[in-house]
């Protein structure tokens, strides 16, 4: 199967960017390799002034990573910390809360 590229957007609360940042300008190293683990390849994040956070992730299979992430210990505290920074999450940590946005167009 070939790699997924995903991307999706949340919305961090506009009073909290600045922390957002700050938090992953020093993203625990336990949470990057759980993450190469589980398959995020080429992971990157994008962030507006106003808190639109936009994620792309490259993987074989996205709900597969998402799983294996979940069973993670460092997920569980990482997604605790983060879920007061954003905005209309509901019940939901924010790894719960993506949802892929349908690719449209690559340019290979």
């Amino acid at each position: 199967m070939p790699d997924q590229r995903v991307c999706f957007v949340l919305q961090v609360r506009p009073e909290a960017v600045e922390e957002y940042r700050a938090r992953h300008a020093a993203v625990w190293s336990e949470m990057r390799a759980a993450l190469a683990r589980a398959g995020w390849r080429n992971y990157s994040i994008f962030l507006r002034d106003d808190g639109m956070m936009i994620g792309y992730v490259e993987t074989d299979d996205f709900a597969a990573a998402q799983a294996r992430m979940r069973e993670t210990e460092v997920n569980a505290r990482w997604q605790a910390e983060m879920a007061p920074l954003f905005a209309s999450l509901g019940a939901a940590q924010p790894d719960q809360a993506v949802t892929p946005i349908p690719e449209i167009f690559h340019l290979d």
